[in-house]
């Protein structure tokens, strides 16, 4: 993207930063966001011997991303991206046929998918529904001792609907649904639960807590120590979340015939089920995992990165449960996802290649009505995170994995 940079002001600005003039991120405010970024890239190619030029080619407005994505920006990252399907999804939000947009640079992931994906189309498509909705934020305070922690607990519950107005006064779309107290001695941790309608929301519940939290402290004797006291619990592994659920908590299911799974999968209802069982559900007991499945991260990965989702959550996305049964016709499998954390608006989605992902699954921006287009997006992931579920355990219970990554140069 060169014909967008002054390089005599992008060297000018990389010898002002090395001679200690300036600092890298004070280079916005002395030229456009492609000239600060390419003397950036300068200074790291000198400080380093690296060659950034790869970078450097980028296609979106570089004052786009450096206003709200990114700091100290340099370029972009690419990752390949690709699709699987097309799938029939019978969802609460989501209804037709799609294919799924997914980046990684995982070789096999797509070809996982794309067979899972093939079998349930072929059987008629998956079911998936979101069946809880609540994005979490929550505040730790400080008591003088238990009475006062109780004391303040009982404040909270009873005063709900002021915390609510004063929550909501923040934001035009996001609604306080509950708070609910926690008490460990001179602690009380406050879980505050909203919906942010088509906004994963993060940014939206901190400031609406905010607020919130200024009223208990004028009301209460209790002091506020963190505005998050990780109850809530946001990118880090958290029982709370795999019960609870945070985000949307999302199930897809499918019912795939006999002869399907012998076909096309290459093994039998019955050895899948006992897969399931052996590994995902013992297994995974006997390690104390909070996930109960075998590759659920790696389709909720991809699929963040392909839309823009913050690629961090995929630590909560990964709580997900595989159930599979074999019947006397078939096989049924579902996956239900705890903590599905997606917006179609805000955050990454804005940039121009994760808006086109969400474009291919047709639920870019706000949904009519609100919140209908990111509980779309969680059934999506969903059905994506089921089909690499029974790719990947038919591949094992047919014993034909390594092969197929061998085979794929994984």
């Amino acid at each position: 993207m060169t014909d967008r940079v002054d390089a005599g002001t992008a060297e000018e600005l990389a010898d002002r930063v090395e001679s200690g003039d300036l600092r890298l991120y004070e280079l916005d405010d002395h030229a456009d966001a492609d000239t600060a970024a390419a003397a950036r890239r300068l200074v790291v190619e000198r400080d380093s011997g690296a060659e950034l030029e790869t970078t450097g080619e980028y296609a979106f407005p570089a004052e786009q991303a450096a206003g709200s994505n990114i700091e100290n920006m340099i370029g972009a990252a690419q990752i390949p991206m690709g699709v699987a399907g097309p799938v029939e999804i019978d969802g609460g939000a989501f209804e037709g046929e799609t294919y799924l947009p997914l980046a990684t640079t995982e070789g096999a992931l797509l070809a996982s998918v794309n067979r899972g994906l093939s079998v349930i189309d072929d059987a008629g498509g998956a079911t998936a529904r979101v069946t809880k909705r609540g994005m979490t934020r929550a505040p730790v305070f400080r008591t003088s001792g238990i009475a006062e922690s109780q004391a303040l607990a009982e404040w909270v519950r009873e005063n709900t609907d002021q915390l609510r107005e004063a929550a909501e006064s923040t934001t035009s779309h996001g609604k306080l649904l509950d708070v609910t107290p926690y008490v460990v001695g001179d602690n009380v941790f406050l879980r505050f639960r909203y919906d942010t309608a088509d906004a994963m929301g993060m940014n939206m519940v901190t400031i609406a807590t905010g607020e919130a939290c200024d009223v208990i402290e004028g009301e209460t004797d209790a002091s506020l120590v963190a505005l998050s006291g990780n109850l809530c619990t946001d990118k880090k592994p958290a029982a709370i979340n795999a019960v609870e659920g945070r985000g949307r908590s999302v199930t897809a299911e499918a019912t795939l015939p006999r002869e399907f799974v012998e076909e096309t999968l290459k093994t039998t209802p019955e050895a899948i089920a006992e897969v399931n069982t052996r590994k995902n559900l013992i297994g995974s007991a006997k390690a104390g995992s909070l996930g109960f499945n075998a590759q659920v991260a790696n389709v909720v990965a991809a699929m963040y990165l392909a839309t823009g989702q913050d690629a961090a959550q995929v630590v909560e996305g990964s709580n997900g449960i595989v159930s599979v049964e074999a019947r006397e016709d078939g096989l049924y499998a579902a996956v239900s996802l705890a903590s599905i954390e997606v917006g179609t608006v805000g955050g990454g989605t804005k940039l121009p290649t994760q808006a086109e992902g969400l474009d291919v699954l047709g639920i870019r921006g706000g949904g009519d009505p609100a919140g209908s287009n990111a509980d779309a997006l969680a059934e999506c992931v969903a059905t994506g995170a089921l089909a690499g579920e029974l790719s990947l355990l038919s591949a094992l219970a047919s014993r034909n994995l390594s092969s197929a990554h061998a085979e794929l140069g994984r």
